[in-house]
């Protein structure tokens, strides 16, 4: 995806006393849920879950990211994008990011992760401090063309050990919702 199409729309990215008080609740539990979004999805999916990777590569960083990471505005960064599925089917869209030279620094190789979770391993490394979490209605130019929808809720949270940055989005696809939404026993 060209870098001038990531820069178009903007994201208003706002923490949870910000959120519209329509939200209804079981939606501000997922967006605002402290925990691992992983275990959350395993649970969820009786363990048929699965990380399906979609790109990951060195990139120009959106001026958000940027933003959000205390980086100039143009710098180069570590982009993986990842569908996180239940039951094979794409529950969550995962884009995770980090400037160059806290990954280097940092000892992290976001590259080896493979279709290994990011989440997962931030939550289980010593040492990762979880900044608040930031919620917006996802900019759909930003999704995969197959999800590109209108109104996706999308929460994002910063995670620091050291020098290290890594900068975590996650959009809620319409598939969760429906998953969530079914009683227990029909999973």
């Amino acid at each position: 995806m060209p870098y001038e199409t990531l820069q178009a729309p903007a994201a208003f990215w706002l923490q949870h006393p910000d959120v519209a008080d329509n939200t209804p609740p079981a939606t501000l539990d997922w967006l605002f849920d402290q925990g691992s979004l992983t275990r959350r999805l395993i649970q969820l999916s009786a363990d048929h879950f699965s990380v399906t990777p979609l790109c990951e590569g060195w990139q120009r960083l959106r001026d958000d990211e940027c933003l959000a990471l205390d980086l100039p505005l143009g710098s180069e960064g570590w982009v993986r994008e990842v569908y996180l599925r239940g039951h094979g089917q794409p529950w969550v869209f995962a884009r995770s990011v980090a400037a160059r030279s806290s990954l280097e620094s940092g000892g992290l190789d976001l590259a080896a992760l493979g279709s290994r979770s990011l989440g997962e391993l931030l939550f289980c490394e010593k040492g990762f401090a979880r900044r608040p979490i930031e919620v917006c209605h996802y900019p759909h130019a930003w999704l995969p063309a197959e999800q590109r929808h209108e109104g996706l809720w999308g929460r994002r949270s910063r995670f620091d050990r050291g020098t290290l940055s890594v900068l975590v989005a996650e959009v809620f696809l319409p598939t969760l919702w429906i998953a969530a939404d079914k009683p227990s026993e029909n999973r």
